[in-house]
């Protein structure tokens, strides 16, 4: 039965039909072929997604593209040009600052990457052509869901259960976060002095950072109050992603003074709909993880990998290497929905730290938002700036590379990882 739900979803998917209705027609069919009432299908659909948590994810939607709307990206363009001053690859170091900075308010990285090509690519194309500074883009973008709050980790800890927390998986998210900052701001230097591109900026004054500092500070208090919160456990995730839109719609309306009544309907309509589409694949993956379990598809997965290898490190890479192929051809929410049911338990019967599986799982499918034929961000970037697909993925692979130096490096030592949520509790 198991097979056939799997297969039933692989042709509708690669037929052009929309994940969400791929799952939903495979459920229903897996359920038909088992001979269930098919009105256990409704209430099941329902229950899924009646949850408190879940509004976590419209509700961070909603205060990241308002803080858009609200002229985030100026301040922290303007701030990042302070601090960067005139070095090699400067411009790109900027990209890569306001992508971090931005990651830190949305948490994700279709919405970085629209903001980041539309206002960054036209600047940058002037210093180091379209293709490098589209790749620096992609790759800033990439950012938005390692860097908390990320609406991949809420949706992880969703489907893991229990064992994982959403604070938990954002602080986890943060030594690595800043690791692989560290590392795209060092090639941009690296790759803008090999390609012997010109200076830009004006050197680095104290003034001058100080004074965006200050008009910069509520921005970056934002991400302070919510993420601080819900860590200290002051409020939940819901209730901390709340705290944000009222946070971003006063920042917006009477600090900036950017974010105007016109704008509410298309950032509602943008939060709904990719709202819509997250919900509909949860609410039909709950029947298709309904029909795996009583197939016991789980503990059947476990005796053969724990048949194949008795090391977690082993099956880390075994993991690592299935979801480099999904995160090829599959979107990053569906995969999440369909897979971590399956293999959050056992990683946990191999004795791995839930967290460090979790965090390690998101960044592989980050990886794949930014790898051909399905990158996801890849088809933003290229749709808004018109660069050749071929273009851009040549100009990101350093970045890829580096992202995946981050995968093992967290595959080999744990702490990178669970480090910082073990302070604080998790």
């Amino acid at each position: 039965m198991s097979l056939f739900v799997i297969v039933c979803f692989l042709v509708l998917a690669f037929l052009g039909m929309p994940l969400a209705f791929s799952l939903g027609v495979s459920a229903l069919a897996g359920l038909w072929l088992s001979g269930f009432d098919l009105l256990v299908l409704p209430p099941r659909l329902m229950n899924s997604v009646n949850s408190f948590p879940l509004m976590s994810i419209p509700l961070f939607m909603i205060a990241g593209e308002l803080m858009l709307k609200g002229g985030i990206m100026e301040r922290l363009v303007d701030f990042a040009n302070a601090f960067i001053g005139r070095v090699h690859g400067g411009l790109a170091q900027v990209a890569v600052i306001s992508g971090a900075g931005l990651a830190s308010v949305s948490g994700a990285a279709v919405a970085d990457a629209s903001a980041l090509s539309s206002t960054l690519v036209p600047s940058l194309r002037k210093q180091y052509g379209l293709g490098f500074s589209t790749g620096i883009v992609a790759a800033a973008a990439n950012l938005g869901p390692i860097i908390p709050p990320s609406g991949a980790m809420i949706v992880y800890a969703f489907m893991a259960g229990s064992s994982v927390s959403v604070g938990g998986m954002f602080m986890s998210g943060v030594v690595p976060g800043l690791i692989l900052f560290a590392l795209f701001m060092l090639l941009c230097r690296i790759i803008s002095k090999r390609r012997n591109y010109p200076l830009a900026g004006e050197p680095v004054s104290l003034a001058r950072i100080l004074h965006e500092l200050r008009r910069s500070f509520l921005v970056f208090l934002m991400p302070v109050i919510v993420i601080g919160g819900i860590v200290i456990g002051a409020f939940t995730p819901t209730e901390g992603a709340a705290i944000g839109v009222c946070y971003a719609l006063v920042l917006g309306f009477f600090v900036t003074r950017k974010l105007t009544v016109a704008d509410l309907p298309h950032v509602l309509l943008t939060a709904a709909k990719t709202s819509a589409v997250v919900g509909a694949m949860i609410a039909f993956a709950s029947t298709v993880t309904f029909l795996f379990t009583i197939d016991m598809l789980p503990m059947k997965l476990a005796a053969l990998m724990q048949g194949v290898t008795d090391s977690p490190f082993a099956f880390l890479c075994l993991v690592a290497a299935m979801l480099l192929i999904v995160g090829m051809f599959l979107e990053s929410n569906a995969a999440y929905i369909m897979l971590v049911p399956l293999f959050h338990p056992i990683a946990l019967q191999y004795g791995i730290d839930p967290l460090h599986f979790g965090f390690l799982f998101v960044l592989n499918l980050v990886i794949g938002m930014l790898t051909p034929p399905v990158g996801v961000v890849l088809f933003v970037v290229t749709g808004i700036t018109g660069v050749k697909m071929g273009d851009l993925v040549r100009e990101s692979w350093p970045f890829i590379a580096a992202m995946y130096a981050v995968l093992l490096l967290c595959m080999l030592v744990p702490g990178v990882v669970t480090w910082l949520p073990e302070q604080l509790g998790y």
